[in-house]
């Protein structure tokens, strides 16, 4: 099991060092420091909070209240630095989705082989 630990790791460090996370880390530090981004997460939270607040007592929200919550998304959808984030995020996911196809490949050859590995 160690050794799968140390092969877990190194590929986690290999990640690291990928174009792909590289540009999400900076698309993350970009979206943090964007106090436009900080103010429609803080907006949408209490839009949120609102509505299942009414959902936990059986009410539907009203189409006022839904309407709000639309007109926040697409606002915070509209800004750039949450688009490049988005985009950064999704690139990403690609390499770990590779990643993971590659590592079930692994298995399936490894579950037909009668030879042993260390």
């Amino acid at each position: 099991m160690e050794r799968l630990r140390e092969m877990a790791t190194d590929l986690g460090r290999a990640l690291a060092q990928t174009d792909e996370y590289q540009v999400l880390k900076r698309a993350v530090t970009s979206a943090d420091a964007d106090h436009v981004i900080a103010e429609s997460r803080t907006e949408l939270e209490g839009l949120e909070r609102r509505i299942e607040e009414a959902m936990r007592t059986g009410v539907e929200p009203d189409e006022a209240l839904k309407k709000e919550y639309e007109e926040a998304v697409l606002r915070l959808q509209a800004n750039s630095t949450y688009q490049v984030l988005v985009s950064a995020q999704s690139n990403f996911e690609k390499v770990i989705l590779k990643v993971n196809q590659t590592i079930q490949e692994g298995i399936d050859k490894g579950a037909e082989s009668r030879i042993v590995l260390p």
